[in-house]
């Protein structure tokens, strides 16, 4: 626990109470509310949004072992790691049949920021009925936060990937150094949620019995919003085999160097604070201890052994002026990172859905709205809502009946609207 004078303790819990609801709220699971219809240097050189093209593969690769051990050793990445394409198969558990949809937890092979071939961890989900001519279409849903240690991944709860009210095929990524055991998740790094996010969809296509077209949708709310952004900004380039047909993108983590409020400032410490931890697993020039303050290394333990509840527990009562000795957004080489991890700095020919709600604290509606006319400014085509009275958790379901008519537009070829001026 962090040291703090025992007169700080009621301010101390109640800032923890707040943050903590706010942050918590923001969970986006592979099966959410919103999901069924209810509800090298960031962008620097060869990880830029127009990136190398990486062929995946949907070919003759070796077979991936069928796992059938306990769930713990799944996530037990093979040491040393096969070569692979990206999207490429290493392993597939079965989890089962139910309501004429097969879910499978996965292993697949994609690439982080430094281009380096990583295992990441997921789930798909498929209907067992006739697929329609061509196959099923798509969607990969992008989480939203759970932390930075790999035992926080969503797919380690065997849960069906949301459905999003499309009919077909639905994957759901744990990102990259979410999942295998003893990695760490470079948290809102865009090329590496982005990679994870376009190759579960090649994964996808290299399950046969699954049936999946080349037609896909970005989906993501919060963090997942940030790493949708970012998948529909490479998608191009990287996986020229597909076709997106756009990103739905739910109260997403954007302006990143920007602050909208007192709420907003602890709110975006602890956001930034795990960014900060989980960049050094692709960036080793990017210490911790070089950045954070003696009361945060003296809680640096909780980024590797707990969950986003326990970071915001041992973090959100650190005084602001006692956070860090060097704040990353003003020092290098962590501000740099962090400016480059911004997406909507280009415009992408699929359309993009954008929505907020009015009474969202974690993400404040005016950050939205800031980041909508950047990309408007672009020529983005973009259809926004803004919902009243809504905030983080609950703009999902209210916003899931109107994406889910977005897309089930987009797969009978309506020209997308634009609520750009």
């Amino acid at each position: 626990m962090v040291a703090t004078a025992r007169h700080h303790r009621p301010v101390r819990c109640a800032v923890i109470a707040v943050v903590a609801a706010l942050l918590l709220g923001g969970c986006t699971s592979a099966s959410s509310d919103g999901a069924d219809g209810t509800g090298t240097e960031g962008r620097g050189e060869g990880t830029s949004a127009s990136t190398t093209k990486d062929q995946g593969t949907t070919t003759t690769a070796a077979p991936p072992e069928q796992y059938d051990g306990s769930d713990e050793d799944f996530y037990v990445v093979p040491d040393p790691l096969p070569e692979g394409k990206p999207g490429q198969l290493i392993r597939v558990q079965d989890l089962g049949v139910a309501d004429g949809q097969q879910t499978v937890r996965v292993m697949y092979h994609s690439r982080d920021a430094g281009d380096r071939d990583r295992a990441v961890t997921g789930i798909i989900t498929y209907p067992t009925a006739e697929p329609p001519e061509g196959g099923w279409p798509v969607t990969s849903q992008a989480n939203g936060t759970v932390g930075v240690a790999g035992r926080c991944a969503l797919s380690r709860l065997g849960q069906p990937a949301g459905d999003w009210g499309v009919e077909g095929v639905h994957a759901a990524t744990d990102y990259i150094g979410m999942g295998p055991v003893g990695e760490i998740h470079p948290y809102l790094s865009g090329p590496s949620e982005g990679n994870s996010v376009i190759d579960a969809v090649r994964a996808a296509r290299n399950l046969p019995e699954a049936h999946a077209s080349t037609s896909w949708f970005s989906i993501g709310h919060s963090q997942g919003g940030h790493g949708a952004l970012f998948a529909g900004e490479r998608a191009a380039d990287r996986a020229p085999e597909l076709d997106l047909l756009g990103t739905v993108s739910l109260a997403p983590a954007t302006e990143l160097t920007e602050t909208y409020g007192p709420v907003d400032e602890v709110v975006s410490r602890i956001v930034g604070v795990m960014m900060l931890y989980g960049s050094a697993s692709e960036h080793p020039e990017i210490r911790f201890e070089d950045y954070a303050g003696p009361e945060l290394l003296a809680v640096r333990d909780v980024f590797n052994e707990g969950c986003l509840d326990d970071i915001v527990s041992a973090t959100a009562g650190i005084p602001a002026d006692a956070f860090y000795a060097h704040d990353p957004l003003e020092t290098e080489p962590a501000k740099s990172l962090l400016q480059l991890n911004q997406p909507g700095l280009v415009a992408t020919e699929a359309p993009l859905f954008l929505a907020q709600g009015t009474d969202d604290e974690r993400v404040n509606v005016q950050r939205t709205r800031d980041f909508f006319r950047r990309v408007c400014e672009l020529g983005q085509v973009t259809e926004l809502r803004i919902i009243e009275g809504e905030d983080h958790g609950s703009i999902v379901p209210a916003a899931a009946p109107a994406a889910a008519a977005w897309m089930n537009a987009r797969l009978t070829d309506e020209p997308a609207p634009d609520s750009c001026p």
